[in-house]
């Protein structure tokens, strides 16, 4: 099973394909999509769009898991990043994929087994469920790694 995991975001959009075999957990691809605050609004959109349409295409995951928004005290950051989650949802849709959306509490929870985790907790987790050499950087990629951790393991949201 190969899914993908995204932690979306207008300035950065982590994703991590990850693939289970029986128990055993691999890193496929991952990285960060980044967008500069002076291109206008729409086109950081395209971009984030595009980008995560080819990783569809080229590794064909079979589900996708997206990092639900949690509420910020910076309204204008809450609906740039609602903005990008969506052009997230649309590109898993349009390829026919099924989305599964995770708060940042049940990621914790699924990948250190404690809901509070640190950033730094999660990074050193994903680092080692997913046998990487080196922490995974910034904190979008582990966290959008992490999403797909929930995901192979089954792991659904809460409604």
């Amino acid at each position: 099973m190969i899914v993908l995991g995204v932690d979306p975001g207008t300035a950065r959009t982590g994703y991590g394909i990850v693939e289970r075999d029986g128990s055993r957990l691999r890193a496929i691809d991952y990285g960060c999509f980044e967008t500069l605050s002076t291109t206008p609004a729409a086109e950081r959109l395209m971009h984030i769009h595009q980008a995560i349409s080819e990783l569809i295409a080229e590794h064909h995951p079979s589900q996708v898991g997206v990092e639900r928004l949690f509420f910020n005290k910076n309204v204008q950051t809450a609906f740039a990043v609602g903005q990008a989650r969506g052009v997230v949802l649309l590109a898993a849709a349009q390829a026919g994929l099924p989305v599964f959306e995770y708060g940042p509490h049940e990621v914790k929870i699924a990948v250190t087994g404690y809901g509070r985790a640190q950033k730094d907790q999660v990074q050193r987790m994903v680092q080692t469920l997913l046998g990487l050499p080196e922490l995974p950087r910034p904190d979008d990629i582990a966290d959008a790694l992490a999403v797909a951790i929930c995901l192979v393991h089954g792991l659904r949201p809460a409604a």
